[in-house]
Formats: structure tokens, sequence, C-alpha cells
């Protein structure tokens, strides 16, 4: 039996040697196949490393956009192949790092292969003056390796010409500059811990567990050979595999004629090591976070059992703060790589978690529900409404999302009558105003509210004619582009002819209670978002004006703080003051109100 002491046990040592260009790992710089044994020895550690390399890699990867980049993304498939993904998300949470080479053609200008690295055959190369890696080492087997053995150096990806360079990747982790610490690192030893105990009790089946049995002969003490026939003929009947146990044979000089059996009582050892193999699961658990084990296909007494409240709590718990972080270590180089060819996607992996367990709460655009989800969204949707229906928006039915086909004859007596609504509105008076700024109804909303402090001077007068209007600013909107196709629709052509402009409560409440025709969520044909209906090739188009000779701003100063606006900072403007399908042509709004057929 082998006795473990934890507290000799320190994190791996990494320092740099004189005269030695490269770095080693480990006191002894085989610290990697120390992570593989304990990968081996412990079930629990083993069981828990795959099942999260699993969940890292999914089903693989996509991509949001492959739709509109077709040739990207078949290039990024024979690039990153799978198998070699796999690897990588193998390596990464068991090494806490992974490496793979990227080969390039004749004149560097292309990659033309990726290949995964056994991360254990690299050792860093000291820094340079910068602090910056600029290679790695690589040998077929470290514990092998005699001081003046030839070694293999790659530079790392970015920094040459070479037709082969690594990409190593590894998070940062405070206090190691070249290698990075497992992020189960508190927990290696309880993997020992339990690999030894396996080793324990398997020694003592095989050795037929402890002496249970103590035979005495008293009649005497035979000769050897005697011994030896009678010691052959008890094991023969009591031992063995289905007997399993040892005997203690005992021949005595002694008077008594009869032979005594007496029954060794086993000490309670089998009580303490059961305390310890439970201790090293759950301490293995803690160490690699697992919120649930029921995750990971291991079954427990955690008290998750069945409640699939809690279970979906804890599959999105743990995809959030064990999973993604793994996942955008690998994208983010997966993407440096790709820009080298030119190819530029939005990256994910394809997950495992069912779908009913995904966050959608931050999710708004059809990219990102696919991002989040993990789930390819199709986008291969036929004709939706068969001959003599039309799509408005979409209804959810037996718990799916799908289009909602209304009567033609239905829907353009609700156009005309909305059209006579809305064509009926009095112009508005706008000859003391000025335009300072035309855009798409939603874009830079935030930035251009904070740039002119549109939110600091709402006006409380009683003559205010919209919700969005200030005492300096009025904003509307007009039916755009103004004009119109020889196929558009009657309601297009005389909503482009009337050239009015429109307040967001003249379009926002012309609907009236048309629920049979609403898009999912709304109670009302909404003019504002859908505009002439499904493939409309029209938006709204919003205009600030600002009142003349006021005595705040003027129109230049306001012009030209609006031209200043960033257009790079559009992304910033996460709280739009108008839903983004205001700015939409409903034939753009796929799987956001309409179901584009096309």
């Amino acid at each position: 039996m082998r006795f473990v002491q934890l507290n000799t046990y320190t994190t791996p040592e990494v320092k740099e040697v004189r005269n030695q260009e490269w770095i080693g790992y480990g006191e002894d710089n085989n610290y990697f196949q120390y992570l593989i044994d304990q990968y081996l020895g412990s079930p629990t550690n083993n069981a828990i490393i795959t099942g999260i390399s699993d969940l890292i890699f999914g089903k693989g990867l996509d991509a949001t956009n492959s739709n509109r980049k077709p040739d990207e993304y078949a290039q990024m498939k024979v690039l990153l192949k799978d198998d070699c993904v796999k690897k990588l998300c193998s390596d990464l949470k068991l090494m806490g790092q992974c490496a793979y080479q990227v080969i390039y053609n004749a004149n560097h200008s292309k990659i033309v292969q990726v290949e995964h690295f056994p991360v254990e055959t690299l050792r860093s190369e000291k820094c340079n003056d910068d602090g910056e890696v600029e290679a790695y080492y690589y040998y077929y087997d470290w514990t092998e390796y005699r001081k003046g053995d030839e070694l293999t150096r790659i530079p790392v990806f970015g920094t040459s010409s070479e037709s082969i360079e690594i990409c190593y990747i590894k998070p940062y982790r405070a206090g190691f500059k070249y290698y990075a610490p497992v992020d189960y690192q508190g927990a290696l030893q309880y993997a020992e811990l339990e690999g030894e105990i396996a080793n324990y009790h398997l020694n003592n089946i095989m050795n037929g567990l402890a002496p249970s049995m103590l035979i005495n002969f008293n009649n005497g003490v035979p000769d050897e050979e005697t011994q030896q026939i009678i010691e052959g003929k008890i094991k023969d009947k009591f031992s063995g595999s289905s007997n399993a146990g040892r005997f203690i044979l005992n021949f005595n000089d002694s008077s008594e004629q009869g032979g005594s059996i007496e029954p060794v009582q086993l000490s309670d050892a089998h009580q303490q090591y059961e305390f310890l193999s439970n201790e090293c699961m759950r301490k293995l658990m803690v160490g690699h976070r697992v919120i649930s084990p029921m995750l990971l296909g291991i079954k427990d007494d955690s008290g998750f059992g069945n409640n699939a409240d809690e279970i979906e709590t804890a599959s999105t718990l743990m995809d959030n703060t064990v999973i993604r972080p793994f996942q955008e270590l690998l994208l983010k180089s997966f993407e440096q790589v790709l820009a080298v060819n030119g190819i530029a996607l939005q990256l994910y992996f394809k997950t495992l978690q069912p779908l009913e367990f995904a966050d959608l709460e931050n999710a708004i655009t059809k990219e990102e529900v696919e991002e989040q989800t993990g789930q390819k969204l199709s986008t291969d949707l036929k004709e939706p409404c068969w001959d003599g229906y039309e799509q408005i928006g979409t209804k959810i039915k037996d718990g799916k999302e799908v289009p909602n086909c209304v009567p033609i004859e239905a829907v353009e007596q609700l156009r005309a009558d909305l059209l006579e609504s809305i064509l009926n509105i009095e112009q508005e008076d706008l000859s003391d105003y000025e335009i300072i700024d035309e855009r798409p109804a939603n874009e830079n909303d935030d930035l251009l509210n904070s740039s002119l402090n549109l939110s600091s001077v709402v006006s409380s007068s009683p003559n205010r004619k919209s919700e969005q209007d200030t005492k300096l600013f009025k904003v509307r909107y007009v039916y755009a582009p103004d004009k119109a196709s020889a196929n558009s629709r009657d309601f297009c052509r005389k909503m482009v002819d009337a050239g009015k402009v429109y307040r967001k409560e003249d379009l926002d409440k012309q609907s009236g209670d048309n629920s049979e025709l609403s898009a999912k969520g709304e109670s009302t044909y909404n003019i504002w978002l859908y505009k002439g209906g499904a493939n409309c090739k029209h938006f709204w188009m919003r205009r600030v004006y600002i009142r003349k000779n006021n005595k705040r701003i003027s129109v230049k100063e306001a012009i030209r703080k609006i031209n200043e606006l960033d257009p790079s900072l559009r992304k910033e403007a996460k709280f739009p003051v108008n839903d983004k399908d205001v700015a939409k042509r409903p034939a753009d709004m796929e799987n956001n109100g309409y179901k584009n057929p096309r």
C-alpha cells in the first residue's frame, strides 16, 4: 500500500535555465504526462474531462453568416476540420492549453492547411526583450530528451515568413508567462488519490483480499511435502474467484487431535476508503466547476435528481460559466487564422445543450439567436402560404412559430383602410423647422440623442405633436425610398406619391384591431413595423427637424455634431428608440415578423 501525502503537491514549476533556450514545464519537465496519468488513472477525473471536452466541441463549428458567405464557409470547413477542432477541445481542457500548426503556400500569402499539434511535445522558447514568445521547440518525447539532442524550432503564428507556424492557445493565469495551469489544478491531488485507492483495491483483489481464515492443525507438524499437499487441497476447495479470500494454514505440535477453524475479523478500513472515494469525487466536481454531474452523465446524490428546473438551470449556468470561455479562446484564435485568407465569419460551436435550455433573453436578431442556441436555423423556407393567401407576420401554433397566412382579399381591404386613414392625415406645417438629419429609423438613436441632448429638453407643452419631440426638435418619418416599381402594390405607390411626413403615433395606431392579421406577439397589423406587407421593399426614414433661430444650438452646429458621429460606434446603440424592424424592408425581415420566402 502506498501513502499519499497531500501536502507535498505544488503547482507546476516553470523556470528559466541559463544556456537553455527552451522552458521546461514541471520539476522534471514532464508535467503534461503527469496530467495525462491523472486523466487515465482517476475514473471521475476521466469522466469529467471527457464530458466537458465533448460539450466544448458540441457538434462542431458553424457560422451565423454561412448562407451569405458560402464560399468563405466552405474554405473554413476545409481548413478547420472537425477532427482537428475536437482534438484541440480535448487538449485545452485536459492540458490547460492546446496548439495547432498552420501551413502556408509557397509565397506565404495564404494558409492551405491547419493540423492539430500534440501540446505535450512542445516547450516554449524564452521570451524576447518585449516579453513575447516567438517560437516553440518540438521533441517527440521529452522524457527521452538528453542535452545535445537536436530540437525542431517552430515560429509562433504571425511572427515569421516560414512555411509552418504554431498557434498556441492558452488562457491567462496570474504568475504564469509560458504555460497555463489547468483550471482544475487544485483538485489534481484528489485525482491521484482516487487512482491510488483504485490500485489498492485492485491489488487486494488480486491477492485474494485480506486473510479471512485461520486453520489450525494441532496434531503435530508434518514434513514439508505433506504440508504442501494439505495446503493445495484446501486452496482448491475454498479459494479462487468465486471464493475470494486467503487463509492461513498453521501446523502445531500438540496432543489435541482435532483441527480448529477461527475466523479473522477484518478492520474498518473499507469504511475509510469509502469516505475517501466519495470525497475525491466531490472535490473533483468542485475543481472542474461541475454544476451538476448529471450534465456529464454522472449520477450521484447531489440532489438534482429528476428536477427539470434544476437541471435546466445547471445546464445554462455551466454553459455560460464553464463551456463558453473555452469556446471563446478557440474562436478568437480561429478568426485570426482565417483572416489571413480573407475569411470573415461569425463563428460559433453548435451546442449539445437542449434548445429549450438556451438563454435567449438578450438575443434579438436571427444571428444572435443562432449563436446563443448553437443551433443552425433553417433558411430553406419555401413559399409559406398557398395560393389565394398572403403571409402577414408569423404566429404560434402548437408551440411552433409558423407563417400567418391570411386571405388576400382581407389583406387588400386592410391596406385600403389603412391607406385612406393615413392619407387623410392633415399635412403638418414645418416651415419654422429645418431638417438636420435623415437616416433609417433606428440607426444611431442613442448616439444621436447623447450628441444633441435630446432627452434633456423634453417639452411639457400640451401642444407637443409627438412623444418623440422636444422643445428644439421634431422627429418625423417618411415612406422610403421615394419611388415604386411597376409591380409595387397600390398601397406603396400611393404612399410614395403622397410624399407626407408622419409622427410615430400616426403610424403606430392606424392598424386597428386586426388580430387575425397580426404578426407574432402583436394584436394588430402594424404598418409601423410591417409597411406594405410581405416582400415590401420600403421602410421608414427618420427625419430630425430643429427649430430655426433657437438660442440653444444653431442649425449648422447641430448638423456638425451629427456628421461627427462615428459610424463604427453604431453597435453601441443597444437600446434604440425605435424597434429594429422599423428601419427594415419586410423583404429582409427573415424569422422576425416575416419569414422571407425568397
